[in-house]
């Protein structure tokens, strides 16, 4: 199973395995990825059959679609060393006006996605 996945179901009260089919099933919907720009436009059928493959890592495409289906903000922080003066990314839900219900914290390598144990500071 993907460490993204994994590391989302640290916050949310379901499976990594389900959190995948729910996102997935989101993709497939044609559901908006982003305000204004439905998936079909970002990404196509292939891409979604192959994310159903629990070996295949999930990136910023389903941070997001995990943001609108579960009203969450997910803040992910890199470990980089390249990208340490970079502030965290922040991914919120595009539908109703950015509305959540909770926050989920994120640090990645480049490579690997961990939940994080304590917030994370956002300037």
């Amino acid at each position: 199973m993907s460490c993204l996945f994994n590391s989302l179901s640290h916050f949310l009260p379901i499976s990594s395995s389900q959190i995948r089919k729910e996102v997935c099933d989101y993709l497939a919907e044609n559901k908006p990825i982003l305000d204004g720009l439905e998936t079909s436009k970002i990404i196509d059928t292939n891409y979604i059959n192959t994310m159903r493959s629990t070996s295949t890592w999930g990136g910023g495409v389903e941070i997001q679609a995990v943001c609108n289906l579960y009203k969450v903000r997910i803040i992910v922080e890199s470990l980089r060393t390249s990208d340490r003066k970079n502030k965290p990314i922040v991914f919120i839900p595009v539908t109703g006006s950015g509305f959540y219900l909770r926050s989920c914290y994120l640090t990645w390598t480049g490579n690997h996605y961990e939940p994080s144990k304590t917030p994370l500071l956002i300037l």
